[in-house]
């Protein structure tokens, strides 16, 4: 049965998914700590004073039975510092991702005088058309 678990997790990948998971929650606490203690304290200086992230338009408000006060409005404060936050996040992935992540040369390609098609450089007939490819 050991035997049966340790197939299941090399041949459906499932080891690698989690593996993944892991990785990936523990970017989002990175990316996270860079947009809260480097990214915002600067962009705090450039907005307004207070909790902005509370700022809404109140439409109606009521008392229930129990006197709680419930309040029904626009909360374009939070909405704003959810895009805010989202644009952030977005663009610190985007740096790191660049920085970290190798890039791929684009495939060097030639232009079939046939047909038009796009076929690899190295290619001595095109696979579209079949013509003959010369030097």
């Amino acid at each position: 049965m050991l035997s049966d678990f340790k197939n299941f997790l090399l041949k459906t990948n499932a080891l690698a998914l989690a593996i993944g998971v892991i990785i990936g929650a523990t970017t989002g606490k990175v990316v996270s700590a860079i947009v809260d203690d480097l990214i915002m304290p600067p962009i705090a200086l450039v907005m307004p004073p207070g909790d902005w992230r509370q700022a809404q338009i109140e439409l109606s408000k009521a008392k229930d039975a129990d006197g709680k006060v419930t309040v029904n409005a626009i909360k374009y404060g939070h909405f704003a510092g959810a895009t805010i936050d989202f644009v952030i996040i977005a663009f610190v992935v985007y740096v790191v991702s660049n920085k970290l992540l190798p890039r791929e040369k684009p495939a060097e390609t030639k232009t079939c005088n046939e047909c038009l098609e796009t076929i690899p450089k190295a290619a001595t007939r095109c696979k579209f058309c079949t013509t003959q490819l010369f030097a």
